[in-house]
């Protein structure tokens, strides 16, 4: 397989990951779904949520497959009032990916990404690898490191 944009960036940060390849299902481009076709917990596979603030902005949030987002802790972490989810139709514009393929590394511009503590309770996470089918395993302390942070933040519900 060739490497993703997402893999590239991680190379050339010298950042250690492996890739993971699963079968995935066109009409279930879940995260829990990536995670049973990938034998992995769902505890250890995270998705990349894209959302828009009050003020225009976009953030990015890692999390639990089968967790959720609260909207109002992350709107408090991201400093802005309010935040929603962008629309599907949008994803592929705004970060270059698209549905069940969207990684935090490698948009089309590096949105503030905030990554769920439950992260640092693992050696390693998965995420996806910016295409379908295609999961990175990878660090969370370096993952984070990369992406700009210095701690993990509590956004689930």
């Amino acid at each position: 397989m060739n490497k993703t944009n997402a893999m590239r960036i991680l190379d050339a940060a010298g950042i250690d990951y492996e890739m993971k390849e699963y079968e995935y299902d066109e009409n279930d481009l879940s995260g829990v779904h990536a995670a049973e076709h990938s034998g992995l917990s769902t505890l250890e596979v995270f998705k990349t949520l894209v959302l828009i603030s009050n003020t225009r902005d976009y953030f990015v949030f890692c999390i639990p497959v089968e967790g959720e987002l609260d909207l109002k802790k992350a709107a408090k972490i991201a400093e802005v009032k309010k935040l929603e989810m962008i629309h599907v139709k949008e994803l592929l514009g705004i970060t270059g990916y698209i549905r069940g393929g969207c990684s935090p590394i490698g948009m089309k511009k590096q949105f503030k990404t905030y990554i769920d503590e439950n992260a640092i309770l693992l050696d390693n996470i998965y995420i996806s690898g910016g295409k379908r089918g295609v999961q990175i395993k990878i660090n969370p302390e370096k993952l984070n490191k990369h992406l700009g942070n210095t701690e993990f933040y509590d956004v689930l519900k």
